[in-house]
């Protein structure tokens, strides 16, 4: 065995609480979502699809985690500069295309360092962005 240390990261039961928060919030404005939250290396921690929420969109929520940890920003804050003529235009086609450019993920931050992030997917991207701050609000 290596001796050393993992990477301090979101725990299981602070990520439920992340979604349940965020679910909270998906229930209140009558739209079921797709919500994942992913630790600090970008790996699924935890996911939920509430009743009605878009299987297609699954995939997406923990891509936009995953792109919110990988870029340590809000997914949102990649739109303009990922536009046809932003200076870093087809990022979104890199790593496979998993990395996603529109609003949904955010890093969960605690002690001025990221943790974790969260992914929500399925309604409007102004929908997803609420519903991933209110997640993001409970950590």
């Amino acid at each position: 065995m290596a001796n050393g240390s993992v990477l301090e990261t979101i725990t299981l039961e602070e990520a439920q609480q992340v979604i349940d928060a965020a679910a909270k919030k998906a229930a209140e404005i009558g739209q079921p979502m797709d919500i994942a939250v992913v630790d600090a290396g970008g790996n699924l921690k935890a996911h939920a699809r509430m009743d009605g929420a878009n299987i297609g969109s699954i995939t997406i929520s923990i891509n936009k985690a995953y792109t919110a940890i990988a870029f340590q920003c809000e997914t949102g804050d990649l739109q303009e500069a990922t536009r046809p003529s932003g200076p870093i235009h087809g990022l979104s086609d890199a790593h496979g295309g998993r990395l996603v450019v529109f609003p949904g993920g955010i890093p969960l931050v605690r002690d001025g360092r990221i943790m974790g992030a969260i992914g929500v997917s399925t309604g409007t991207i102004e929908q997803d962005q609420e519903v991933a701050l209110a997640g993001a609000g409970a950590y």
